[in-house]
């Protein structure tokens, strides 16, 4: 693998695999095996035009684990503030000897663009309002690892779907991977060119999914929470009832409580987000070791 930049080119043998290796390395990491060190001699740095937790951690201990170095990019303190182009920011972590770069920024394609300019791997941690690929595959190897399967699931993506790059990379490698999505959010928020089935009330299919994946709001990509969302599309503890048996909620994170979703429901037993979590590290270590692989 030379970038990982999108999963719209990935089919699903290609996302199958990745899903299954996400999983197996779950279990060595929970059972304490010994890791492949693919990243010997190898330099990850992530740079992180946007505020991050969960994936910049994750993309920093993923490392570690499998034997590299880390160099964490802070834009605020970096030439940048001095008028330097990002074109030439990162052509000098390039430079320095950077061999893989995990690029998080608020504009579409950025990841890409840097691809093409450094000639590096790059791992797209976020663009915009484009993709989160990585987020996706820790999604899909969340949800395999519960129900051992996801071809036929039934999956609700619930909330800002226009805003989300979580959406933008989980819409298609569900729908590759077999699983029967509907998106549900305000009619403003589900995407006019997707042929998906969309739905404005999560009432009418709250009984019948396998999956409810909640998202935030994106008020910084001009999601606007609006005085009756709550009531009208939050996961509160009176829908979260009329689930079946077997079905699970997700979160991408951050969360909002008390918005999208409420305290109880989000910390209940049929809740996946800490496993989501958790899943984050194994996920980037498989992107990782990927692309350590496909470098000339």
């Amino acid at each position: 693998m030379k970038a990982f930049t999108s999963v719209r080119g990935l089919g699903r043998t290609d996302l199958e695999s990745l899903v299954l290796e996400t999983i197996e390395m779950r279990r060595a990491l929970d059972r304490g095996a010994p890791l492949d060190q693919s990243l010997e001699g190898v330099c990850v740095a992530n740079l992180f035009f946007e505020p991050s937790t969960r994936t910049r951690l994750s993309f920093d201990l993923a490392t570690q684990r499998l034997g590299g170095h880390v160099i964490t990019f802070f834009p605020e303190s970096s030439s940048a503030t001095k008028g330097e182009s990002l074109r030439d920011t990162v052509l000098t972590v390039g430079g320095i000897g950077a061999d893989i770069l995990v690029v998080r920024h608020r504009m579409e394609g950025i990841p890409a663009s840097v691809g093409e300019w450094t000639g590096l791997p790059v791992v797209n941690a976020g663009d915009g309002a484009n993709e989160h690929p990585s987020q996706a595959l820790v999604d899909a190897a969340t949800i395999h690892q519960h129900f051992d399967h996801l071809e036929g699931l039934r999956m609700a993506i619930i909330g800002d779907v226009a805003h989300s790059r979580v959406a933008g990379s989980l819409i298609h490698a569900m729908a590759t991977l077999g699983v029967d999505l509907t998106l549900v959010g305000p009619e403003e928020w589900l995407p006019a060119q997707s042929a998906l089935p969309k739905k404005t009330d999560i009432d009418t299919l709250v009984g019948e999914i396998d999956v409810a994946y909640l998202l935030r709001v994106q008020t910084e990509r001009g999601g606007v929470i609006s005085n009756d969302y709550v009531d009208k599309y939050g996961l509160d503890s009176q829908r979260a009832a009329r689930m079946s048996d077997r079905a699970v909620i997700m979160h991408p994170g951050p969360i909002n409580r008390g918005v999208e979703i409420a305290d109880q429901v989000a910390d209940s037993p049929r809740s996946l987000i800490v496993e989501q979590v958790r899943n984050g590290v194994p996920a980037r270590m498989v992107i990782l070791r990927a692309l350590a692989k496909g470098r000339p």
